[in-house]
């Protein structure tokens, strides 16, 4: 099932739902984004976390001229409160074309979580693409499993400053043709 919300799909699962952030999750998103474990495995996570960026970061999702959608996997559902389960994103590229990125929270590692909330996402495809992309660190081959898993074939090597690392990290790029 599909729900449209302020043109943002809600995503529905058995497990839990992709919903939009929203301003109240900051508190949850905050605690596991503080967790260095998280942030050395994102690009833009940084490492200790600053006070406001989760704030930031959920504002700009909230905007209206925003480039990419965020999703909250939330365990809770929609009307019984919330459980961060992970965070996945959805950025519009050109040409009928998105980039996906996606954290789980620590709790939820080996839980299936984020190729559930992948398999979701493609499903759904809320921007309508026509390919969508992926690239994850050399040093997370889960990650990398759950795109090939997903149907993403591998492009490429590349690299990707990591905040939290203060570094250039190597890089897996995936593509999936969606039509």
């Amino acid at each position: 099932m599909t729900t449209t919300t302020a043109t943002q799909v809600t995503l529905h699962t058995e497990r839990f739902i992709l919903r939009p952030v929203r301003m109240s999750d900051v508190t949850r998103i905050e605690h596991y984004a503080a967790d260095k474990r998280l942030a050395v495995q994102t690009p833009s996570i940084p490492h200790p976390l600053p006070p406001g960026v989760v704030a930031s970061f959920i504002e700009r999702a909230l905007a209206p001229e925003r480039d990419e959608d965020i999703w909250v996997v939330d365990g809770g559902g929609e009307e019984d409160g919330s459980e961060v389960m992970a965070v996945i994103r959805l950025q519009r590229l050109d040409r009928n074309q998105s980039e996906i990125g996606y954290w789980v929270a620590p709790p939820f590692w080996n839980t299936h979580v984020a190729s559930d909330a992948v398999q979701a996402l493609i499903e759904g495809n809320p921007h309508n693409n026509a390919t969508m992309f992926a690239s994850v660190f050399h040093d997370n081959p889960a990650s990398a499993k759950v795109l090939t898993n997903a149907g993403f074939a591998y492009l490429g090597d590349a690299e990707t400053f990591c905040l939290a690392r203060d570094a250039t990290v190597p890089t897996w790029t995936y593509s999936l043709k969606l039509r």
